[in-house]
């Protein structure tokens, strides 16, 4: 498999594990504008190396997601729990397609023109194709099928009631109009103060994330053979490490003794180091069950 695709399929798999945790927290908090970004950036970039290795079953898909990741983020459509299980779909035949591609080094026969029609279709529209109309839609015209049920007498009640005056309302109006304005001013006084200490807290939290990904991304990309053959390298040198002090422990010679003390702390040192990192994080364990469980 040529290197670069090699590089391609590691990083996308790597790409699309992430986006299925952070669409799940998506849709957890619709309105943090920071996961949705970070989703959005990452499909981008999966349709933009798609397009330069020339993958154009992978780039339509990729596409038809962003497009409908760009209308969330440009607020022209809304994260419901149907629009996010459309870009998961979407996510899904991305793996399928990844899947073929790294086992025949090339993308499977076929289309995807459903799965884009749907997209494009709720980017366009912001429903979901063959679904039930908009619920604004079903509580506007709810109250027009209740009114021709209603009695003459019901109707002369309802005008009644809507053009009686509460007297609760109407006493504190004419008495006091001079009263009102300066509650008005002090509320308005007092107001930005309050919102101004909240935003603190809201304006630093950007600020961890950051700090955050910048530590995670301090990482590199080593080949799991390397590492194997290096806890083996370093076996061998604590089976040396053990002979020469088991050789030198029977012997009064001290001329030895200093040197491979500091030599059985560097070894043992060396030990912990590599086996640290070979070791993976027990988070990678429990980071696809938010969306198994979803």
């Amino acid at each position: 498999m040529d290197d670069l695709l090699s590089e391609f399929l590691t990083e996308t798999s790597e790409s699309l594990s992430t986006l299925d945790v952070e669409l799940v927290k998506l849709e957890q908090n619709p309105n943090d504008p920071d996961i949705l970004s970070n989703i959005f950036r990452l499909v981008h970039t999966i349709k933009g190396t798609c397009g330069f290795l020339g993958l154009p079953r992978l780039e339509a898909v990729a596409h038809a997601g962003e497009n409908v990741l760009g209308k969330i983020r440009d607020g022209e459509l809304i994260v419901t729990p149907p629009a996010v299980t459309l870009v998961l779909e979407s996510i899904d035949t991305i793996k399928y397609l990844l899947g073929e591609l790294e086992q025949n080094e090339a993308e499977p026969d076929g289309n995807d023109a459903d799965l884009i029609a749907r997209l494009n279709h709720f980017a366009d529209t912001g429903t979901i194709m063959g679904g039930d109309a908009a619920p604004a839609a079903a509580v506007e015209e709810a109250p027009a099928d209740d009114a021709p049920e209603m009695t003459d007498d019901e109707r002369l009640q309802a005008i009644f009631d809507a053009t009686e005056v509460d007297p609760e309302v109407a006493e504190p109006e004419a008495p006091a109009p001079a009263a009102a304005p300066p509650a008005a001013t002090k509320s308005q006084e007092v107001a930005p103060t309050k919102p101004a200490k909240a935003a603190g807290p809201k304006a630093e939290a950007p600020r961890a994330e950051v700090k955050e990904s910048s530590v995670a991304a301090q990482t590199i990309r080593v080949n799991v053979e390397l590492l194997e053959n290096l806890m083996t390298l370093v076996s061998e040198l604590v089976l040396t490490r053990n002979q020469l002090l088991q050789m030198v422990r029977g012997k009064d010679d001290s001329e030895f003794t200093v040197p491979l003390q500091r030599l059985s702390h560097i070894t043992t040192d060396l030990q912990e180091g590599v086996m640290k990192t070979r070791m993976q994080p027990i988070g990678n364990a429990w980071a696809k069950l938010p969306r198994i469980v979803r």
